[in-house]
């Protein structure tokens, strides 16, 4: 019977999917790196942990992610339709009438063609086996229903496959398969590190079930993820497959806050700032180390 080889110098860093709150991500890595904490040897992501893991994988410093979403970045120019690019009452009610258009004639209320190609551009068009660091992403097949890893073939196919919400964006056809959103079969996949034969993990969950007002919820995209949330709010396998340390990133923002970019990465970076005992025991580093060179800005 093969067995993994169990790597005890090395470790794996996993990301959750969480929505917008996986900007969190970027203030994570941006904060490791500020300490000089040695950077992953694998790195495993699902939907927006796959994104940012995956970009990370690929060779984009964690500052450069951080200009980019700052500076750069606006969800609807990578949207193929306008339908959750509408605001105020009268963009809510065409915004209803989109997506159920949409969806009557397509999989997903949007191709996710354009964040095709932000990925294939972000990655260099780069194959999984050519990362900087070794990256791992899943995916639910929904034909078969079951557990897809992507190892090999294209980056950015692998990350929009991962990200591809049901009924927001259209599942990625490949090879025969139907491929949704990776998070809801696993949305802490600490398994995949442990069959690549890590020990030594680090996990950062953004994914929290946080209590809101019932009249917040107000469009049918906010109801489809909610439903999503609740059902994930049981699905804590990160803590049962044995997560070294597991970052439980805080804060009331939803998976639609994008708007809060530079407040998220924020956040990010004063979890690994706030964890210092953790992380510091984590990397094994000498008492103190951690507090000299920690930067948060």
């Amino acid at each position: 019977m093969w067995m993994p080889r169990v790597n005890k110098e090395k470790w794996a860093l996993v990301l959750s999917g969480g929505g917008a709150r996986g900007l969190a991500h970027i203030g994570v890595l941006k904060a490791m790196e500020a300490a000089g904490f040695p950077k992953p040897s694998l790195i495993v992501g699902t939907s927006m942990g796959a994104i940012v893991g995956g970009l990370y994988a690929c060779g984009m410093s964690s500052s450069e992610l951080a200009r980019f979403v700052l500076e750069e970045f606006d969800i609807g120019d990578y949207l193929d339709s306008f339908v959750f690019k509408l605001g105020g009452p009268v963009g809510q009610i065409m915004q209803a009438g989109q997506v159920i258009a949409s969806l009557a004639k397509h999989r997903g209320a949007d191709r996710g063609q354009k964040a095709y190609e932000l990925f294939y551009k972000l990655t260099g068009g780069r194959n999984i086996e050519d990362t900087a660091i070794p990256f791992r992403c899943n995916a639910l097949d929904l034909a078969s229903g079951k557990h897809i890893i992507y190892k090999t073939g294209s980056a950015a196919l692998a990350i929009r496959a991962s990200m591809s919400f049901p009924a927001f964006f259209d599942p990625v056809m490949d090879n025969g398969m139907c491929l949704v959103d990776g998070g809801l079969f696993d949305n802490m996949p600490v398994s995949i590190a442990h069959d690549e034969g890590y020990r030594h993990i680090m996990a950062v969950n953004v994914s929290r079930f946080i209590p809101v007002k019932a009249s917040d919820l107000r469009s049918g995209p906010q109801i489809i993820y909610r439903c999503m949330e609740a059902m994930l709010k049981t699905n804590r396998n990160y803590r049962k497959t044995g997560a070294s340390l597991v970052l439980d990133v805080t804060g009331d923002d939803t998976p639609f806050s994008f708007n809060k970019k530079k407040e998220l990465i924020e956040i990010g970076e004063y979890m690994v700032k706030s964890n210092q005992k953790a992380m510091e025991k984590f990397f094994k580093f000498r008492p103190g180390f951690f507090k000299k060179q920690i930067i948060i800005s």
